[in-house]
């Protein structure tokens, strides 16, 4: 066993070691050291956070209405619940789309039932179907509704289902999708992701049939990319470059009819495999589509992508990436030359939803970066496995790391880079320490394709080089 490995051994049990004996048996099972050869990082995942710790999870809700169908633009997302989960998700990633807001587009506008206690003792049923009624007459060019459920709708037994088919009745037959994404069900959003695939299957597809369209041989969908900062659009680009046609985008700037038409690709690229998985495993299942898992950041992981989506297509395809890759050399050469003397041997520290605590790895190598320690808010097992392939030998890893353990980690292990969420932003500069927002790009973007490879290079140069962390110096 290396000394790297030792010590940053010794630096989890000395976190441990203030937690009271039972949360401590807890909590050792979510912080391990990855050693090579091993086949996952070897920490418990998916299981609910320890009473009475700061987490850094959200909820089911979260996981339905923030990630996977609130960025649906055409369609309007109603927060069925008190007022607070709505305020609280409202506008709160940068899914970009195209459209005119408040006309034909959604995103960034909040509609809510505004629960008030009577609503709690007497129902909501009969308010929801009010707050249908004038969405139709306010907004007559949204293409359907979701109803995103918070938590005392499934505590009082509220009928969301009963409500949407018979206004989708009413209404000519519009789609109208009842979501149980109630905050209290699973450990975190994670399970709604799961809840939310499962209502495109249930009532989606095959029960809207939507525009025909002509079909190619080379049609495919880009599965789980939610365009924070434009990211799906610089991912369409290299895609549409080798000669594929995309037919939908899941769900950054994407419409009802995107979903629809999905079942006539021939290829779903998946990109969050944590948020989107299971919609992708249906439909191979069902349809016959194969998936494929890809990653944009950083040209050596574009290129293996690219790759890896023609071999799913005849040589022309293949061809195509080739010619792709070639393109943007002098581009990713520049820009390498430009920053990567800057940032070589520089150490990060990742803590982040989704897939970004493995996919940005490869990214940050690019520019001759080392991340010493990664995890994930809400990963699964399967996550971890996949992680394998990214992380060196000695990183730590801690899965639903509590905000005590964070910090004593990056105070042992001292980052050049802490790259996490807005939780913890302003925790680790008052600390003294770089700081990127991994999880909405710090207001920049997009860090997908070879551009935003040139941009991510920036904004990471721009943090860790900037003279300010020079000047001050943290109180402790």
């Amino acid at each position: 066993m290396s000394n790297n490995i030792e010590e940053a051994k010794k630096i989890i049990e000395e976190v441990l070691s203030v937690y009271p004996e039972k949360t401590r048996k807890k909590r050792e099972k979510h912080l391990n050291v990855f050693e090579e050869g091993k086949p996952d990082c070897g920490v418990k995942s998916n299981i609910k956070t320890v009473p009475g710790v700061m987490t850094i999870r959200g909820c089911a809700y979260a996981g339905s209405k923030g990630v996977v169908w609130g960025p649906i633009k055409d369609m309007i997302h109603i927060s069925h619940g008190p007022v607070g989960c709505g305020q609280y998700s409202w506008a709160a990633r940068r899914n970009y789309y195209i459209g005119t807001t408040g006309v034909d587009s959604f995103v960034t506008m909040q509609f809510t039932s505004d629960f008030q206690e009577k609503d709690i003792v007497f129902g909501g049923d009969k308010k929801l179907e009010k707050i249908i009624d004038e969405i139709e007459v306010l907004f007559p060019l949204n293409n359907g509704i979701t109803i995103q459920s918070e938590c005392p709708i499934g505590l009082i037994g509220d009928d969301i289902e009963a409500v949407s088919k018979k206004k989708s009745k009413e209404h000519n037959g519009k789609t109208i999708v009842p979501v149980r994404c109630e905050g209290f069900r699973g450990v975190s959003q994670s399970l709604g992701h799961h809840i939310a695939n499962d209502t495109i299957r249930d009532w989606v597809f095959d029960k809207k049939t939507g525009k025909p369209i002509e079909t190619t041989p080379y049609d495919v969908a880009i599965i789980g990319d939610y365009n924070i900062g434009g990211d799906a659009w610089s991912s369409r680009i290299l895609l549409e470059e080798m000669g594929l046609r995309v037919v939908a985008q899941w769900s950054g700037d994407g419409s009802i009819e995107e979903l629809i038409n999905t079942p006539k690709v021939k290829l779903n690229v998946l990109h969050c495999y944590r948020s989107m998985n299971y919609i992708s495993r249906h439909m191979e299942e069902k349809y016959g589509i194969p998936w494929v898992e890809y990653n944009f950041f950083g040209p050596s992981k574009i290129a293996e992508s690219l790759r890896k989506i023609a071999a799913f297509f005849d040589d022309t395809i293949k061809e195509n990436a080739e010619k792709v890759i070639a393109k943007y050399e002098a581009l990713t050469k520049a820009t390498i030359e430009k920053y990567k003397p800057r940032l070589a041997d520089k150490t990060v520290m990742l803590f982040v939803g989704g897939l970004r605590p493995r996919h940005v790895i490869g990214a940050y190598e690019d520019l001759g970066m080392n991340v010493i320690g990664t995890g994930y808010e809400f990963g699964h097992n399967d996550d971890y496995q996949r992680t394998t392939h990214y992380v060196k030998d000695g990183t730590i890893i801690y899965d639903d790391v509590t905000g005590y353990e964070f910090e004593k980690f990056v105070e042992a292990l001292k980052p050049d880079l802490v790259a996490s969420g807005i939780k913890e932003k302003y925790v680790f500069q008052k600390m003294g320490y770089p700081f990127r927002q991994m999880h909405s790009w710090d207001y920049s973007g997009p860090y997908h394709g070879y551009d935003g490879f040139t941009i991510f290079a920036r904004d990471m140069d721009m943090a860790i080089n900037n003279p300010v962390w020079q000047m001050a110096k943290a109180p402790f």
